[in-house]
């Protein structure tokens, strides 16, 4: 049986990732005969876990997992790590007296225990002595008004977080921030936070010269090295980057041209274009960096297992570049005009003529993020893959992503 993960950022108030929410699917019916998907996660994760890890998904944070009644009163992979996950009791449970006592022994047994889709209802008072976790939909806290402020406050001075769900705007974030709301989860930071205009920096001056150079048919590497001479900063990350040992397991980069000379120029056209973005990165949530990452290696992993030829360093470039509305708060359509890129690759990264190879691509990261499993299986079909193939290609760029930001942060 394969299975396929979905992981969705949860942020504290710094804006910095806690933990990681996981969403399962059986690969083959999207659910085990006769139970829910709900009821089959805990059944997924207690296979998937043992062979995948799921501190490798989650890059060692906590993984927020929801589990169903049936679940939590007769299966519950008690493998799991308590340091490791979070059982998210759904809002479908029937509340009764033997699923209060499962729940505490669970919590009995370590593990941290969060209400999913919290309505503010007096049914769920029971369990809240053994709650560490509330999650709440934005609309939900403001529909309840002056009480659910209240709420809050009552459930901060008992020490239990509450989560706010569905924060799709830089407003919501401050504004249930300030109610006293210390963890978010929604579409907020892959947004522009604010209407405002930023002028080019040096950094991203730097990637359209690059790109430029990398776009020529006569790649000069000679000019490639004067762009990154002028960033010190940009030239230690890409020394650095290049001695990763994932890369270069055989002797030590001593030069910016002995760096060029031994990466080969594809290689390089891609990495640097990363180190720069990276560098670009600014007070933005490292999250967006990584995140950026693993699209950029999953578009370039998608076009080597396609066999396009000459695509994987374009491939690269629309999924490292994805989030740049996000990193730089301008609209994608400003941005790409100032990249000397192809047609396809613009229509692309503004989600324009999405049935092309590239706008598959964009697809297939998008239904990865948001666990969009029906998705995933239109798009692997599109490109004659299977959808287990594809998630294979996905994790393992969640990984590839992982090492390299540790090499150029």
């Amino acid at each position: 049986m394969f299975s396929y993960v979905a992981r969705q950022a949860i942020y504290n108030v710094e804006k910095r990732v806690f933990a990681y929410e996981l969403l399962f699917r059986d690969g083959d019916s999207n659910c085990f005969p006769d139970m829910s998907p709900d009821e089959a996660t805990s059944s997924m994760i207690a296979n998937s876990h043992l062979t995948v890890g799921i501190e490798d998904i989650t890059f060692k944070k906590p993984a927020f997992i929801n589990f169903h009644k049936d679940t939590l009163l007769y299966r519950f992979p008690s493998t799991l790590d308590p340091l490791s996950v979070v059982i998210e009791i759904v809002e479908t449970v029937e509340v009764n007296d033997e699923l209060v006592q499962a729940c505490k022994h669970i919590r009995d047994l370590g593990y941290q225990l969060a209400l999913d889709d919290y309505d503010f209802a007096p049914r769920w008072d029971v369990f809240l002595p053994f709650i560490d976790f509330i999650k709440v939909e934005v609309e939900e806290i403001d529909k309840q008004g002056a009480a659910a402020i209240a709420k809050i406050q009552i459930l901060n001075a008992r020490g239990i977080k509450i989560i706010a769900e569905k924060v799709e705007t830089h407003e919501q974030f401050e504004r249930f921030k300030a109610m006293g709301v210390k963890l978010f989860q929604g579409y907020f930071l892959a947004r522009p936070e604010m209407i405002r205009h930023r002028d080019l920096n040096a950094s991203l001056n730097s990637v359209t010269k690059l790109v430029s150079l990398s776009s020529s048919p006569n790649f000069d590497t000679k000019e490639v090295i004067k762009v990154i001479e002028k960033d010190v900063g940009l030239a230690y990350k890409l020394m650095r980057f290049i001695n990763n040992p994932m890369i270069n397991k055989r002797q030590k980069i001593e030069s910016l041209q002995h760096a060029i000379n031994y990466m080969g120029h594809v290689e390089i056209k891609k990495f640097i274009a990363l180190l720069a973005l990276a560098n670009m990165r600014g007070e933005k949530p490292t999250e967006l960096l990584i995140q950026s990452l693993v699209r950029a290696r999953f578009c370039s992993l998608m076009s080597i297992e396609l066999e396009l030829p000459e695509n994987p360093p374009t491939s690269f470039l629309l999924g490292l570049f994805s989030m740049l509305d996000a990193l730089l708060d301008q609209t994608m359509e400003n941005l790409v005009g100032k990249l000397p890129v192809g047609q396809e690759l613009r229509d692309a990264l503004c989600k324009k003529n999405i049935d092309s190879t590239m706008g598959l691509q964009m697809r297939a990261c998008f239904a990865f993020e948001e666990a969009n499993w029906d998705e995933v299986d239109y798009v692997a079909l599109q490109f004659e893959l299977t959808g287990e193939r594809l998630y294979t290609l996905y994790y393992e760029a969640m990984h590839w992503a992982q090492n390299m930001n540790g090499s150029i942060s």
